[in-house]
């Protein structure tokens, strides 16, 4: 099944909505990434191949533009509300961004090892456990990570984010993806 990275049902106009489409999309391409992890004990058979680049490419090139989209523009917005609704998830905020840090050299570690596959070279036996561990542990934090974002901090900023400031967010992750509308 072709996956076309930017697919989404919700709009930039309703941001919130918009980022839950990418978590999905984060959470389909984990799943490749767990796959391909699977079956490094052999070459990669063309679809395999297939799925790992696409969900490389995906980390590489749109989940940065996710963190964006978080960081600079939702995020600030929830930290300058004063709104006892948004007190949960503004106190989740520094933590969520520090797991956007944290996650940044597993995905150059997997990155790095998956383009080795995709050259067709084998990986070491240690490289295809530092290969699992790191999709592993990414894993185990999209999880937590994806469940705070969408059960507190997307339910709060539905609550208290103004018209006006989704408006402005829409915009600015719309910016973000002016220059290469496949994300």
């Amino acid at each position: 099944m072709a996956v076309r990275i930017g697919a989404s049902s919700h709009g930039f106009s309703n941001p919130t909505g918009f980022l839950s489409d990418c978590h999905r999309r984060i959470e389909m391409f984990l799943g490749a990434l767990e796959a391909v992890a699977k079956a490094l004990d052999r070459p990669l058979a063309e679809g395999e191949r297939k799925s790992l680049d696409a969900a490389l490419r995906y980390f590489r090139e749109s989940a940065p533009k996710h963190n964006a989209d978080e960081e600079e523009s939702l995020f600030p917005r929830l930290r300058r509300i004063r709104d006892p609704q948004a007190q949960q998830a503004v106190e989740k905020l520094e933590t969520l961004e520090r797991e956007h840090r944290w996650a940044e050299p597993l995905h150059a570690e997997i990155d790095r090892l998956g383009q080795i596959c995709l050259s067709g070279r084998e990986l070491s036996a240690e490289a295809v456990r530092n290969f699992r561990e790191a999709v592993s542990q990414l894993g185990a934090m999209y999880r937590t990570h994806i469940a705070a974002e969408e059960n507190v901090v997307f339910h709060a900023a539905s609550l208290v984010l103004s018209a006006a400031d989704q408006a402005a967010i829409a915009k600015e992750m719309e910016a973000r993806r002016s220059l290469n509308k496949s994300d």
